[in-house]
């Protein structure tokens, strides 16, 4: 599915409809990591009795969709296996049964809670009309009927109501704006992303256009904005997570974390030393579509998903420094009170190793409160390693 088409928005539903492709040589949301599934076993598996998103759910723990932080892979699997403990004993105070994870529940899980951040909450309609008139937007564009008419109508916004529009339509009028601003000696405003929030809501609720028909929602597909990159030669200026020229950032690096409105207003506060490098290499500046904007957004959000790939030998040597080897052998060496690792069968992804520690977990925990031996905690690189170890295992003893 290209794009999801829904009548009705409400918050929870832009929380739910997001990306749903493949991006990098590691899958980013393949058929095992569909967030809108990951929604529904947030849910069925009780998370939701505890947390809540954005506001909706339980009070018990954090709310999740407010916790403003990078959430890779590794960040959210270390954040899971460190608060056990904690969730545990509330689950046992709740009457709430410990849920197991198959590997593709874990990986859905994963893939919902990491897309928490990409869409923006409402901004301030107030705020917005006075930004309207004091960055001079109001001396080119109208809206419902107030304003200038050199450039376009901005009613037209509303039937879309996303950021990734916006950004589409600054980027490819970029040029003709510079020089409409020039003549009539307005100097370009430049906007942080609170305020194109506020913009775009006022907008939103200003306009008198009916929406009739589809709203699009869904942000992106992560691989063809990979090939776009190319295509539209983004990458002779700029690297993603250090592949591509060094003319202008690396795109992750800056990325990191931002929602839609946060890269909208990036693109355009950087565009004139973006037009300016073009002219220096002789790039025609290419036109984005609004799909094809969305489509290199989710690319560059999606690499931050899977951070750097983990090292299998710090892995191994977790394994003896957390106090794993007391109990677990591997390939016959180490304890014997629990299972040896080089027998374990599934492990063949990621989200499959993290659920195979999420399952086990609650009998180490047992194990461990018996013997008062402290809970192991990892840091998301190390999370890493420890799976990359565990990934590489001989099996076929």
């Amino acid at each position: 599915m290209d794009r999801v088409a829904v009548s009705g928005i409400i918050p929870l539903t832009l929380l739910l409809l997001v990306l749903l492709y493949p991006a990098l040589a590691q899958p980013l949301f393949s058929p095992t990591q569909d967030p809108v599934a990951g929604s529904r076993v947030f849910g069925a598996k009780g998370c939701v009795k505890c947390h809540a998103v954005n506001g909706v759910g339980g009070k018990v723990g954090p709310d999740l969709g407010r916790i403003r932080r990078p959430r890779s892979f590794y960040d959210l699997a270390t954040s899971m296996w460190n608060h056990l403990p904690r969730m545990a004993d509330r689950m046992r105070q709740l009457g709430i049964p410990r849920p197991q994870l198959d590997a593709r529940e874990t990986g859905d899980l994963m893939a919902f809670l990491f897309t928490l951040d990409y869409f923006d909450p409402p901004g301030k309609a107030e705020a917005g009309r006075r930004l309207f008139s004091e960055k001079k937007c109001v001396v080119c564009h109208q809206i419902a009927g107030t304003g200038g008419v050199i450039g376009p109508n901005l009613d037209f916004l509303k039937e879309f109501g996303s950021p990734i529009l916006v950004a589409a339509a600054m980027w490819n009028h970029g040029p003709a704006m510079a020089e409409a601003m020039r003549a009539k000696r307005i100097e370009r405003p430049t906007f942080r992303e609170s305020e194109l929030i506020d913009l775009i809501t006022y907008i939103k609720s200003a306009s008198p256009t009916l929406v009739e028909g589809p709203l699009f929602v869904l942000p992106g597909r992560a691989d063809e904005g990979r090939r776009l990159f190319v295509e539209k030669r983004c990458i002779e200026c700029h690297s993603v997570a250090g592949q591509g020229a060094r003319v202008g950032p690396d795109l992750v690096e800056r990325g990191l974390g931002k929602s839609l409105t946060q890269f909208a207003a990036a693109m355009w506060n950087k565009a004139p030393r973006m037009m300016e490098a073009a002219r220096a290499r002789r790039i025609v500046l290419p036109q984005l579509q609004a799909g094809e904007m969305a489509d290199i957004v989710a690319y560059l959000y999606s690499v931050q998903y899977f951070a750097e790939p983990g090292e299998a030998r710090k892995g191994r040597e977790l394994l003896t420094s957390q106090g794993c080897m007391g109990c677990h052998a591997v390939a016959g060496e180490g304890g014997r009170t629990a299972g040896d690792l080089s027998r374990a069968k599934g492990l063949d992804s990621p989200a499959a190793v993290i659920s195979a520690l999420w399952n086990h977990s609650f009998i180490m925990q047992d194990r461990s409160e018996r013997r008062r031996v402290s809970w192991p905690e990892f840091r998301p690189e190390e999370m890493a390693d420890l799976v990359s170890f565990l990934q590489g295992l001989d099996r076929s003893r």
